[in-house]
């Protein structure tokens, strides 16, 4: 039987962020599978301020979030699901970016025999840290665009129990410096297709939840890792010592390392070179 690709996106985001990919992997004759996770998506509140024109920044700024109370946990019930479901139809690569690297980590220390194979997209895999968000104050973010980015934020996030910036702001030195972090390899219209599927709120709890994975579990699944070596969002130096690190953690199965040359959302402007790289490694699940 042949595998099904689940991808997972990170904050800020949904599933759309895939379209591009899936539709390179369907042409290749791979079955992809990418949903929304809990409060992003199909699963998100969407306050009516955000979108209508002028913008109501008053009702943006206290709009109830679905992402409030979000963690780890219910990422993982979600894709755990999931997976199990794909796992009937044969193997399961299970892929993330960004923060999707934090659900597909859980999955896999939850039920390792149903994931065939992990692919961090140059994704969150701190698993030797006390906490997923530790990485933040690692020396090899010195230097990144990301946190440069002048993002206009909305409310008080001790009350909303989010993050949340307004990304249809008319400030155009907020699109340069996020383009510049985000996706420097695409066009100016291919960015603001980015931002049209990406979402306000952020979810910072999952920053603070203690590590979860097991070098017993979550270290016996075959796993790769993808550098982005263009990426100005994570750097290749915290790529690098993420990958160090896990398998310095758990050896049992060592990251197969590749790289592409990559801005952070290159996938989405550049699909075809990762479905061929996501095609090969399902190819080889069967």
């Amino acid at each position: 039987m042949s595998a099904t690709i689940v991808l997972i996106h990170g904050a800020a985001s949904t599933a759309a962020i895939w379209g591009p990919l899936q539709r390179e992997l369907a042409l290749r004759g791979h079955r992809s599978l990418a949903p929304d996770l809990p409060g992003h998506g199909s699963n998100a509140h969407h306050p009516p301020g955000f979108y209508q024109a002028p913008q109501d920044l008053d009702e943006f700024a206290t709009a109830p979030s679905a992402l409030a109370g979000v963690g780890v946990d219910d990422y993982a019930d979600h894709v755990e699901a999931l997976v199990r479901r794909v796992a009937e139809h044969g193997p399961v690569l299970l892929a993330g970016t960004s923060a999707g690297g934090v659900p597909i980590t859980a999955v896999a220390e939850r039920v390792p025999e149903l994931v065939d194979r992990l692919v961090y997209l140059s994704a969150w895999c701190a698993v030797a840290s006390d906490s997923i968000g530790e990485y933040t104050a690692w020396p090899e973010r010195e230097g990144n665009l990301f946190d440069r980015i002048p993002w206009p934020a909305v409310g008080d996030p001790a009350r909303l129990g989010v993050g949340r910036i307004n990304l249809r702001s008319s400030d155009p030195e907020l699109v340069r410096a996020a383009k510049a972090a985000i996706m420097a390899d695409g066009t100016d219209d291919e960015f603001r297709a980015l931002i049209d599927v990406m979402e306000p709120d952020v979810n910072f709890r999952i920053g603070a939840e203690p590590r979860f994975a097991t070098a017993a579990r979550w270290g016996r699944v075959p796993r790769t890792f993808v550098r982005f070596t263009a990426d100005e969002s994570i750097l290749p130096a915290e790529q690098d010592r993420m990958i160090a690190e896990a398998d310095a953690w758990a050896p049992a199965q060592r990251f197969d390392v590749r790289s592409i040359d990559s801005s952070h959302a290159g996938y989405f402007c550049r699909p075809a070179e990762f479905a061929d790289l996501l095609g090969e490694l399902a190819a080889e699940l069967g």
